[in-house]
């Protein structure tokens, strides 16, 4: 016997699956549906004013520089490593 999902739920559902940041699989384990089921419903409200445009375009840019933070965190790692290796090299 399943709950039945308001509207408002499913609203508030896509905004955090859109603006959150997180994996859709994160947001559904976490409100307790389906990945099948909040897809739909992203489907559904995506061209909507559930989120406004504002909030899609700092949602991206959000998305952007966790990419770009990402990246940068693994050059980094590369060239600790690097350093190690020729500080070992120089001994």
């Amino acid at each position: 016997m399943g709950l039945k999902r308001t509207d408002e739920f499913r609203q508030y559902a896509v905004r955090i699956a859109l603006t959150s940041g997180l994996t859709r699989k994160q947001v559904a384990d976490d409100l307790g549906v389906g990945m099948s089921t909040l897809n739909k419903w992203i489907t559904a409200h995506r061209d909507t004013d559930v989120v406004s445009k504002e909030d899609l375009s700092l949602a991206k840019e959000n998305d952007r520089l966790r990419r770009e933070i990402r990246l940068l965190k693994e050059e980094r790692e590369i060239l600790n490593k690097a350093t190690q290796l020729f500080a070992g090299l120089k001994q």
